[in-house]
């Protein structure tokens, strides 16, 4: 049985990671040029600042030094966080988009756009908001249901506390 690049990377790096309180989210090594770059993404449910990033990338260049494992040649260590708009792909990662608008595409075909309510094994309760005045409506996703699901940026979006200071004035 054969194992990628990529699957022998993530088993020699995600101790390493889960190690500094983090998630091994994703892990590439892409070709520019001449030169090799291995990506690694991580986060946790708090999200990650700078300094474990920094602690965290740290740790993995010293072990890809003790080991053979990009082989031989020079590579870049590129150590970050994932963006904005990112993919959900796991459970964890719905739960961490709890109260975010998220673009759904359905298995079914068909797009939707929702606020993530609550999250269990099951799937999501979800708030679509109202269309031209129309009031904001429930609806249960399940899990089965999502083909592909992104976050997505809202500039203009009051967070919680302002709303609640708003509401007590």
């Amino acid at each position: 049985m054969s194992t990628t690049q990529s699957e022998r990377l993530r088993e020699l790096l995600e101790p390493l990671v889960t190690s500094q309180g983090l998630d091994l989210e994703e892990i590439a090594v892409d070709s520019v040029g001449r030169k090799r770059v291995l990506r690694v993404v991580v986060d946790s449910d708090t999200g990650a600042d700078l300094d474990q990033i920094a602690d965290v990338s740290r740790e993995l260049s010293a072990k890809l030094d003790d080991t053979d494992a990009m082989g031989e040649g020079e590579y870049t260590l590129e150590v970050g966080t994932p963006g904005a708009e990112r993919l959900l792909t796991e459970r964890r990662h719905y739960l961490r988009a709890v109260d975010r608008l998220v673009r759904f595409q359905l298995a079914e075909g068909g797009e939707l756009v929702a606020r993530i309510l609550d999250v269990d094994d099951e799937g999501l309760d979800l708030e679509v908001p109202g269309v031209k005045g129309r009031k904001a409506t429930g609806r249960r996703l399940g899990f089965a249901e999502i083909e592909r699901a992104r976050v997505q940026v809202e500039f203009n979006r009051k967070d919680k506390k302002d709303m609640t200071e708003e509401e007590e004035a």
